[in-house]
């Protein structure tokens, strides 16, 4: 693979600014890229190829070390969509494809790898997880090369669409990756104060309504009085769904970062990570046994449950990624040991909850605020449809008086 180095080059006239350039090489060839950035000699660290900040020149510097950054990011991307081609280049290619680069401005991939980066040192994992899928995706429709954001428009996006369903992916999916993408395109446009074309206004950004995961009240009581003594691998994973349905279907990952300082007086408060709405619940009895059957496991944690470990928030990040997938394969086999044979995940509590307090006819609007919904067309895609004899009891009840005019 090709090397990339920044140089300076001392002015040939004493006292005058020197300019900035990039070297390539690449089988034994060696090119230079030159750049519009000029600074004196004592401004420059030639051994860490970087700028020596001070007083007088602190703003000009960090300005230059931005784009310098910036420009090894293109320049590495470049080499790297080379390689992936298999085929020979030389740094002529490259360089054509860097100065094009230039004159079309930022470019896609490069400002949502970008943005992948932010979302990291920000600690926003589930961010940059859900943005880097939508990235590996359009990525591989656009078979490793990078477009400005300029080419960004209706005809490529509707493409992208199409590229998606012949490879028979589904609607949700999709959906999911252009939500995704507008809103990193969208966040990347305002920033570079670009026109907004609103290249996605035409592809599907819906949630299609898929068949719901919700059990029965008796499955849940079922669920919780199973005898899983021989397993505790089993047990844990029974304990954290039935965790989740006391708590008003709590998600998985705000189980996961639950910590000992989010109970207070007989209530547990926590920020639910997918909205950052903060919601607090009585302990229950159910809660509250759940809680205490795992203090000797987290006696020297912060956390209330012994799924994260780690103080690197990176780190325990993939610790709650790898304990959800091993707890939704955990349950799959508590789905077959009720005898139902049932699919269960960790959603299937969150939806179960909804479902039986819409059956305790609970009003849908405490329903959305106790699952911390912004909108009530969002606890509706919760919901499993309403059983048809709870329907004919009610069309009964409503239709009682002309029944018994017919009956006469």
């Amino acid at each position: 693979m090709a090397t990339v180095k920044v140089k300076f080059r001392k002015s040939s006239v004493e006292g005058k600014a020197g300019s900035i350039y990039y070297q390539l090489c690449h089988k034994q060839s060696n090119r230079q890229i030159t750049t519009r950035m000029h600074v004196l000699s004592q401004w420059w660290d030639a051994e860490k190829e970087t700028f020596i900040s001070e007083a007088d020149n602190s703003e000009v510097s960090a300005r230059y070390q931005r784009q310098i950054e910036k420009d090894l990011q293109r320049i590495r991307r470049i080499l790297c969509e080379w390689d992936g081609t298999g085929k020979d280049y030389t740094l002529t290619d490259v360089i054509t494809r860097f100065r094009t680069w230039e004159e079309n401005g930022d470019t896609m991939l490069t400002s949502l790898a970008t943005l992948v980066d932010e979302f990291k040192n920000d600690d926003r994992w589930g961010n940059a997880r859900n943005l880097q899928r939508a990235l590996n995706s359009f990525s591989g429709f656009l078979e490793g090369w990078d477009v400005s954001l300029k080419q960004v428009d209706e005809k490529l996006i509707m493409e992208y669409e199409q590229w998606l369903r012949a490879r028979k992916v589904s609607k949700n999916s999709s959906s999911f990756y252009m939500r995704t993408l507008r809103s990193a395109y969208n966040k990347v446009i305002s920033r570079n104060q670009m026109e907004q074309t609103f290249p996605f206004r035409n592809v599907y950004t819906g949630v299609e309504h898929t068949r719901k995961r919700a059990v029965h009240e008796d499955i849940m009581i079922c669920i919780q009085k199973l005898n899983l003594i021989h397993s505790a691998p089993l047990a844990f994973s029974r304990d954290l769904f039935i965790f989740s349905y006391c708590t008003r279907g709590m998600a998985f990952v705000d189980i996961a970062y639950l910590k000992k300082v989010d109970i207070s007086g007989g209530m547990l408060s926590y920020v639910r990570h997918k909205t950052g709405q903060r919601l607090t619940i009585r302990i229950e009895p159910c809660i509250e046994e759940i809680i205490k059957r795992y203090e000797p496991s987290v006696r020297n944690s912060p956390y209330l449950f012994p799924i994260i470990t780690s103080d690197d928030p990176e780190e325990a990040f993939r610790q709650y990624q790898t304990a959800l997938g091993y707890h939704n394969r955990k349950l799959k086999k508590l789905g077959k040991l009720t005898g139902e044979n049932l699919r269960l995940s960790s959603y299937t509590a969150r939806h179960s909850w909804a479902t039986v307090a819409r059956n305790h006819n609970v009003p849908l609007s405490v329903i959305s605020a106790g699952m911390g919904h912004t909108s009530e067309k969002t606890t509706l895609i919760y919901l499993d449809s309403i059983e048809n004899s709870l329907i004919d009891k009610a069309n009964e009840g409503i239709l009682e008086a002309l029944c018994r005019n017919v009956s006469k």
